[in-house]
Parts: structure tokens; C-alpha cells; sequence
């Protein structure tokens, strides 16, 4: 009778510390996603990372100063069926980026998608599949 309750004590207590795959996700609450804006400035980083790539951008603010971007662009995984690399964008780069701007008025902002000096457009999607 002890061994059994020593082996289930074991098995129980192997069960609640195993590892399992957190399933979470963040909503794009913070951003005004029914609105588009454009921003043309140059590439200060693109950060190809998960769980969300980043984009910082310096543009001129209009007062003949500059002010920094930080565009949140999707996975890594999502942009390269788009059509993107780690490579797409380098620092010094100019681009145009139509996004949504966050709620709270900060420089912060969901890339919708990046149109290159050259004229090549990234999309934020892969384009439908038939």
C-alpha cells in the first residue's frame, strides 16, 4: 500500500510540474486600427524578431526638428510569406509607412505596410491564396 501511494504521490507531482505551451496572445487594443496615417523618414533599425518585428524611424516633425517612430510590424514568419527578409530594410534607408497610430497620441504605431524609395511595396500579409 505505501509503494502505490509513493508511485501515485510521484506521478501526481510529475503531472502538475511539467511544462505545457503557454497559449496567449495580445490584441491590437492600443492602436486606432480603423485609421491610416503616412509617414515617409528614414530607417533607424528593423529589428526581426518574434514575437513582432519593429521598425524606428527618424522623420521630420514639421518644426524643423526630428522625432523617432517605433512602427510594431507583424511576425517574422507572417512578413516573410509577404514577401520580406531580415535584409528588407536597412538603417539609412528611406521609406513611406501608412499605419495605424496608437490611441494614446505617443510615436508608436502598427505598420500597415512600407513602400521602399524604389517604389517596391511590403505588405503587412501574404496575399490570398485561391
Amino acid at each position: 500500500m505505501r509503494v502505490r501511494l509513493i508511485a501515485l504521490s510521484a506521478v501526481v507531482g510529475a503531472a502538475l510540474f511539467h511544462a505545457t505551451p503557454a497559449l496567449s496572445h495580445h490584441s491590437n487594443v492600443a492602436f486606432e486600427v480603423t485609421k491610416i496615417i503616412t509617414v515617409t523618414g528614414v530607417v533607424k533599425e528593423f529589428r526581426w524578431v518574434n514575437p513582432h518585428t519593429w521598425l524606428v524611424l527618424t522623420v521630420d516633425d514639421g518644426k524643423g526638428g526630428k522625432a523617432e517612430w517605433a512602427c510594431e510590424g507583424r511576425a517574422p514568419s507572417v512578413l516573410a510569406r509577404a514577401g520580406w527578409s531580415k535584409s528588407s530594410l536597412r538603417p539609412g534607408d528611406t521609406v513611406t509607412v501608412d499605419m495605424s497610430p496608437a490611441k494614446d497620441g505617443t510615436n508608436t504605431s502598427l505598420v500597415a505596410r512600407v513602400t521602399k524609395a524604389d517604389g517596391t511595396i511590403l505588405p503587412n500579409a501574404p496575399p490570398p491564396t485561391e
